[in-house]
Order: C-alpha cells, then structure tokens, then sequence
C-alpha cells in the first residue's frame, strides 16, 4: 500500500510538535507497560515460588518477540501506513498488558508478556523514521532525544507504579491499571496525519529490491553494523540492570518493594532526562564539527559510565549505591539521542523503519533478550550481586565499537543520503 503525498500545511511547525507530543506520550506509556513486570518481580516470585532463571525468562520471552517480529513490521511500514501500523501496535501491546492483570499461573503470565512484544515492536520499528520526517536533518539529534526521553521516565514511572500499585493492590492490578490508558492511546494515534517521507520521490525512481536483499544489504553497511554492535552491548548491561536492581535493593540493602521502586525509578527519571537531554545537545554540537560528533559523545559516556557502575553494585553502602547509580545512568544515557541517530543518519530513506528492524532485532537478540535469564542464571549459581557486576563490562565493549564505528561513518552517511 502506498502512501498518499499530503498537503504541505500537514507538516507545519506546529502540527510536527503536535506529532512529537503525541508520540513520546505513546512511547511514554511504552515504557511503562515493559518496565511495570520488573517492578513486581518480587511478588510474582512469590506468588508462583519461580526461580531466578524462570522469573528472568518473563523479560527473554517479551523480548524475543519483540525482536522476532520487528523484521516483518519494518517491512511493512516501509511499504504501507506508518501511522495505522504504529496505532495498531499501541492497542496490541495495552490489550496484552491488560490481560496479563487476568493470568492465574506462569504460563498464562508468560503468554500475555509475550504478546506485548508483537505491539511494541509494531510501533518501535516505524516511530524514529515516522518523526524524522517532521523534522529537518540537523535537529533529528534533538528530537529523538526528547523522544527517547520515554525510556527514564518511562522506567521510572514503571517502576514507581509498579512499586506502589503492586504492594497496595497486589501485581494483578498493577498490569491492570496501567494497561487500559494505551486503548485510548491508539484512537488518538490512528487519526495523526501521515507525513511524505522526506525524499520518497526520488527514492520511488529505483527499482524495489526484494525484502531479503534489502535486509542483507544493512550488513554491507560498516556504520550500521558497528553501531547496532555498540547498542546492543549496552542494551545487555542496562537491560539487566533495569530488571535486577529494584530486586537487588529488596535482597541486599533489604529495603521494601514500593520503597527500593521508588528510589530506583526516581534516579532513572531524573538521571535519565538529564543525562539524555545533554546527550541529544553535545551531540549536535559535535556533530556540526564532525560527521563522528554523535558517536564520539556516545562513546565517551560509555567510558565514564562503566567504573560508576561497578562502584554501584559493589559498595556495601546504599548511600553510595544509590548516587553512583545516578551517575552511571546519567553517562549512560549519552547514548539515546545519538546512537539512534546514526541508525536515521546511515540508512537510505525508502528502508529506515527496515532499518530500526534490524536495529531491534540484534540489540534484543544480543541483549535484553537474554541478559534478564543469564543474570538469572548467574544469580541462581553465585548470587545476585556478582552476577551484576558482569555488567560494566558490557558497557566498556559498548565503547570500543563506537571508537570503531567512526571509522566509518564519513562514507556511509554520504551513501545513505545519495541512495
């Protein structure tokens, strides 16, 4: 199906900060339904006497579905409606949200989680290019940066409602409450004006490739394949601290489920915010200097991020567990904006939700989808706190393939903006 050109007054200032509000609320609410399951994670163990291994596989099961159907609904929205598709994908996931509030036993919990990750990955893949083209190339830094502020607010709200709700309410409601707003969500979603992809005119002269060689031509592409290597080290180690961490503050500095949540999602929102907004920032500045700006910037908070992470988990004090933690995802949070924005930056403008595709599927496949269930695992054999002290050093290798990653990136961005 393809896109009709609209109107010129659909894409005006005003009306592309409607469509940025409206998608980092959608996104917004994104985050919560993910981040809400490790927020109650203690309770759940008890209610159904889980393993680590077991209760971590909540998160690999959400994640492996996320992944593994982010190749086929790339290929869509670069052919059909990004908007319906995205709107869709906002019902699917709050729906199964819902529904994971109704779950009597583990399977039927393991189920609902799985189902989330179809919808998720219906919006996550076609959202970054779908805002991009409201906006001109040299703010797409900053704009993606406020986008992605969802995931520390997100999170922390996650896991303060969580927390609360959980605690208050019992896990049940929790899913339930904070699953139904995203049905309303999707009405408003479906009704956003889609904008013509920026340069599609030109893109529409060359000959259409098959799905499979146009998914094997990104592996081609040194940038794209660096820099999905440097994300997915890092989304290993923060996704393994994001689904641990409120269960390590309740196991090693014995603090109650609402309170070590709260503690948590407040220094991951305010962190999280600071740290991706001054990300967005240098990373436009930088790049204006240089085509390496955004991964410089990126690499750079990877370095400094790594050490205050392992402090955190290593101090016996929760003081100082507490604010090295605000500082490592401060540094962490570098990334957001600008790594996403070499994903928009390398890749040709008829394929970037294919591109966020790929993008999902290895960062998930080579990190959160695993890192819950092999931190799980660890935590089974030596203990929570030595299997989180494996983290750092997926973040120190997040680093190294940005270093690498610049390299390349002169060239592949000249290919992608001539393609």
């Amino acid at each position: 199906m393809k896109n009709k050109t609209l109107p010129p007054d659909y894409t005006t200032p005003a009306y592309s900060r409607y469509a940025l509000a409206l998608l980092m609320a959608v996104n917004l609410l994104n985050y919560i339904d993910r981040q809400v399951l490790y927020a109650v994670f203690p309770l759940i163990k008890t209610d159904f006497n889980l393993s680590d291994t077991a209760l971590g596989f909540l998160g690999s099961a959400f994640m492996l579905c996320y992944m593994c159907s982010a190749p086929l609904l790339g290929w869509l929205g670069d052919r059909g409606n990004r908007v319906k598709l995205a709107s869709s994908g906002v019902a699917v996931w709050s729906f199964a949200t819902a529904l994971s509030g109704f779950a009597p036993a583990y399977g039927h919990l393991l189920a609902a989680r799985t189902a989330v990750g179809i919808g998720e990955a219906s919006f996550g893949t076609v959202s970054p290019g779908l805002l991009s083209d409201f906006f001109p190339r040299e703010r797409r830094g900053r704009i993606l940066s406020y986008f992605y502020l969802a995931i520390p607010v997100g999170s922390a709200l996650g896991y303060l409602l969580g927390g609360i709700l959980g605690q208050n309410f019992g896990w049940h409601a929790a899913f339930l409450m904070v699953g139904a707003p995203g049905l309303a969500l999707a009405i408003v979603v479906w009704f956003l004006r889609e904008p013509s992809r920026i340069g599609e005119e030109g893109a529409a002269q060359k000959p259409r490739e098959s799905l499979g060689k146009r998914y094997l031509s990104f592996f081609s592409n040194r940038s794209f394949v660096t820099n999905t290597l440097a994300m997915a080290a890092m989304t290993f180690a923060m996704g393994g601290l994001a689904q641990w961490m409120p269960t390590f503050l309740y196991r090693v500095h014995h603090l109650e489920v609402a309170r070590g949540n709260t503690l948590f999602g407040a220094i991951t929102v305010v962190a999280g915010i600071s740290g991706t907004l001054a990300g967005g920032r240098l990373g436009d500045h930088f790049q204006k200097k240089s085509e390496k700006g955004y991964l410089l910037v990126s690499g750079a908070g990877f370095l400094v991020g790594t050490p205050i992470a392992a402090y955190a988990i290593a101090t016996p004090s929760l003081t100082a567990c507490l604010a090295a933690m605000f500082f490592a995802e401060f540094f962490l949070f570098f990334n957001t904006g600008p790594l996403n924005t070499v994903i928009v930056n390398v890749s040709p403008r008829r394929c970037r939700a294919m591109a966020f595709a790929i993008n999902i599927f290895f960062i998930h496949a080579l990190g959160d989808a695993i890192s819950p269930t092999i931190l799980g695992w660890f935590s089974d054999m030596w203990g929570l706190r030595t299997a989180l002290l494996t983290t750092p050093l997926a973040i120190a290798l997040a680093a190294v393939f940005c270093i690498l990653c610049t390299r390349y990136i002169k060239d592949d961005m000249d290919w992608a903006e001539n393609s």
